[in-house]
């Protein structure tokens, strides 16, 4: 049996580890005021984000083959702007597309992970495609030691194979690796295939009025409030 001590965490990053919500709409309201736009950047962004999941489920059910991210996000996009009766120019929309490579960390995130790093592995599993990531990583700095998730896998989270293959790329067992998220849908996906989980209440991802991820909702291995209080149980 595998050496079940904890080698490598992996964490959700959208929503974890960085605040896509503001994020976004900093950069959609900077846009509209430059472009004349009579549109709140944090509703624009939240119908964005409202169609990440249904965009991923042709290839969770094997009904189409694996997209990176990028491209979903573009689709997307294109499809909000046409609701709110607006127009970019190709280079203004891929731009704006990858304002999600340009996301701000949790003020918790960096020290946490930087703390965490002296003890163990740190990669990614989340849905964002690698160039994402990494782009992520370098603005934000993230001090990733790899980028595992879904390109990978060539699939999207919750699907096993997203998890798995993260472990298997690590070389560990999953009962070696902590996976790390602020949603208890995730972490139980990581749980039922043998991973650790800990869970880090993100309360304002969705904004004043969130409404899901609001507690813990099992007893997952640790439960914290931040990166850094998971740092001091971890004893990092």
């Amino acid at each position: 049996m595998a050496d079940q001590v904890v080698k490598a965490l992996v964490f959700d990053v959208f929503g974890t580890v960085v605040d896509w919500r503001t994020s976004v709409a900093a950069e959609v309201d900077a846009l509209a005021a430059k472009k004349g736009w009579t549109l709140d950047g944090v509703e624009f962004a939240m119908r964005w984000r409202s169609l990440y999941a249904p965009s991923m489920r042709p290839v969770r059910r094997g009904e189409a083959p694996y997209r990176r991210l990028d491209d979903l996000h573009r689709e997307s996009l294109r499809t909000v702007l046409q609701e709110y009766e607006v127009s970019l120019g190709d280079d203004e929309l891929e731009h704006l597309n990858k304002v999600w490579h340009r996301l701000h960390p949790w003020p918790d995130s960096v020290p946490g992970l930087t703390r965490l790093k002296k003890k163990f592995i740190l990669a990614t599993m989340s849905n964002g495609n690698v160039s994402l990531m990494v782009n992520m990583a370098k603005f934000a700095g993230l001090p990733w030691d790899t980028i595992l998730g879904s390109e990978p896998a060539r699939n999207y989270k919750p699907e096993p194979v997203v998890y798995l293959t993260g472990a298997d790329w690590l070389g560990l067992d999953p009962s070696q690796i902590l996976m790390t998220a602020a949603h208890n849908s995730d972490l139980q996906a990581a749980r039922d295939l043998g991973f650790k989980t800990a869970f880090i209440l993100r309360p304002t991802e969705y904004g004043p009025n969130q409404h899901k991820d609001n507690e813990a909702e099992s007893d997952w291995d640790y439960i914290t409030n931040s990166m850094e209080e998971l740092a001091d149980k971890l004893g990092a």
